[in-house]
């Protein structure tokens, strides 16, 4: 038998799944770690327990699996993107990561912008603005901000390239990851060397990772440190995954033009495939190979949208879903007069402004928890539609949108996404996406499969489909074009 250890790194915890051959997932064990939040839209965590967590939850999803560990025969992971780290020589943090959703570079990010390179057409087509979420931006707010930190990492790199060190001892990038947020661009000259050089950032390129490996490639086995940590064999081949959203993209079985990914979560994510390069305002990319071989991704996202259901747990003492989710589908559309904007930790796409902020507007004293519960599902499905509208208009268009992450686990939620962006919404039998298109890369890795495509085809399996209610949609029409009058309006009043 031949199977797989997988590992979703996410911004909660870090789960660790066992599949076989067919997609069939056998065990699954998730362990939590604490972020850290504080002002100037900041977020950290401490890469010592991406690690730690990684080798208790492995072990876990294979005892669950109920399998003999010889007969695993690779890894993949996937993680979040661009949760940036700088460690020392023996690949220890030298101070916390800057998580994905850390967004406290937002004068380098216009630093960044301000440099008119080339490589910034993956930013809206070259018409910005620059994400501070993004590795260039982070690494230069290290060098201003703290240069004996700056000056002393060995490697400056990523929470996938964490765990491959300490893995397989290899210094190699995620050709997604750097592809996604590094400004690497694989059809035009790979590195971004002028744009680092420009900024003064020259010794930062030293600091990257010294290899750059395809999803789906073998990076290396096992040190025997690992292999003991994990009681595996040493000979356990580790093969490349990437951000989680990307290869959720494969978990999903969105693989051709036409198509489109939801991923969701703490943040959602949408993507769409193409087949010649396409950058435009609104989004992000298009990206060259990140994924697969000789086809281009698309970008969009939403920096908070799961965490805003788990920000109002913690305002409220928490959240009987059961309970509110009852409540809130017995709502009509638009939560009685009740708009959330989504920016709860700043906009990704397509504004791409990380000092917008989240508002819930139209309360009243009759509005209830299951109101605002109601109403930030619909701030976040209207935020989707704003999305693919800039898809649309830059000459992308999907016929339905393939959902997978922690929406999926809710028919309200997926309702609303249905009747909010006007396209059914599909929901394959394993919506834990990121693990099952982490799991394809591993078959396809030791070469069970000669391409992606073929083990989508093997591993990926349907599910189900929810259309949108046409008397749903027409009155979301109407609070659509209000929710999109709420950030202009917003950032006037708050300048």
């Amino acid at each position: 038998m031949a199977y797989f250890l997988t590992a979703d790194g996410g911004t909660e915890s870090l789960r660790a799944r066992v599949y076989d051959l067919s997609g069939k997932e056998l065990g699954s064990v998730a362990v939590a770690y604490k972020s850290d939040f504080s002002a100037g839209a900041r977020a950290e965590q401490d890469p010592a327990d991406w690690w730690a967590n990684f080798v208790k939850a492995s072990r876990g999803a294979i005892a669950e699996a109920r399998i003999d560990p010889s007969e695993i025969d690779a890894i993949c992971y996937a993680t979040t993107c661009c949760s940036v780290v700088a460690l020392d020589r023996d690949g220890q943090a030298l101070r916390p990561a800057l998580i994905w959703m850390d967004v406290r570079a937002n004068e380098e990010a216009d630093l960044v912008f301000a440099t008119d390179d080339a490589a910034l057409c993956l930013n809206g087509g070259g018409q910005g603005p620059v994400s501070a979420e993004w590795m260039i931006p982070k690494a230069l707010w290290l060098k201003r901000n703290e240069p004996d930190v700056f000056d002393k990492a060995y490697r400056i790199c990523e929470y996938q390239d964490y765990l491959t060190y300490h893995l397989t001892g290899e210094w190699a990038a995620s050709l997604d990851n750097v592809g996604l947020r590094w400004h690497y661009r694989n059809d035009a000259g790979g590195w971004p060397a002028s744009l680092v050089t420009s900024l003064g950032l020259e010794a930062l390129m030293e600091k990257w990772p010294t290899q750059v490996v395809a999803p789906g490639d073998v990076i290396g086995t096992l040190t025997q440190r690992a292999a003991d940590a994990l009681g595996l064999r040493p000979s356990v081949k580790v093969v490349q995954g990437g951000a989680d959203a990307l290869i959720g993209m494969i978990g999903l079985g969105v693989a051709q033009p036409g198509q489109l990914a939801l991923i969701t979560g703490s943040s959602h994510l949408q993507f769409g495939v193409t087949e010649t390069p396409l950058n435009a305002p609104g989004i992000w990319g298009s990206y060259a190979d990140i994924v697969y071989p000789g086809r281009y991704v698309v970008e969009g996202g939403q920096t908070s949208t799961g965490s805003i259901i788990n920000w109002l747990g913690r305002l409220t003492g928490g959240l009987d879903y059961d309970d509110l989710n009852a409540k809130a589908a017995a709502l009509q559309p638009g939560a009685d007069g009740l708009i959330v904007q989504d920016h709860f930790q700043g906009n990704r796409t397509p504004y791409t402004d990380p000092l917008s902020r989240g508002a819930l507007v139209g309360l009243s004293l009759a509005h209830e928890k299951h109101h605002i519960f109601r109403a930030i599902m619909e701030g976040i499905g209207f935020g989707t539609r704003a999305i693919l509208d800039a898809f649309a208009q830059a000459g992308y268009t999907g016929s339905e949108l393939a959902v997978g992450g922690g929406a999926a686990a809710s028919d309200l939620w997926l309702q609303i996404h249905a009747d909010t962006a006007g396209v059914p919404v599909r929901v394959p039998a394993s919506r834990d996406a990121p693990s099952t298109g982490a799991a394809v890369l591993a078959a396809h890795g030791v070469g069970h499969f000669d391409t992606i495509d073929d083990g989508i085809g093997a591993m990926v399996h349907p599910g189900r489909v929810i259309e949108p209610i046409p008397g749903n949609m027409a009155q979301y029409d109407e609070i659509y074009a209000r929710y999109l009058k709420l950030y202009p309006g917003l950032k006037t009043a708050l300048a």
